[in-house]
Formats: structure tokens, sequence, C-alpha cells
């Protein structure tokens, strides 16, 4: 059952439940796409390696 489905009822738990879902794999998302960009970054020279 997803919200586009047409039986579906907006209770405050799909609220919550959604909105963590959605918090989630927004973090994700996010922590996926700065790992990416630090990658293509450092492939092309822009940023260096460092050690600490």
């Amino acid at each position: 059952m997803t919200p586009f489905s047409f039986e579906w009822l907006w209770n405050a738990d799909y609220f919550i439940f959604f909105g963590f879902l959605y918090l989630a794999l927004t973090i994700v998302g996010c922590g996926l796409l700065f790992a990416g960009i630090k990658t293509a970054l450092q492939l092309m020279g822009f940023m260096r390696e460092r050690h600490f």
C-alpha cells in the first residue's frame, strides 16, 4: 500500500512512518552524493587526499 493507492487513508501513523522513511532516505542519498562528488574531484585532481 502506497500513498498513491486509491484506498489510502492519511493517519498520523503514516505521517510519522513516511516522514522518518524519507528523512533516512534523504540522509543516505546526501551521503552518497557527497562521496560521489568528492571522489570525482579527487580523480580530476582538484582535491588532494589528506593523511593525518
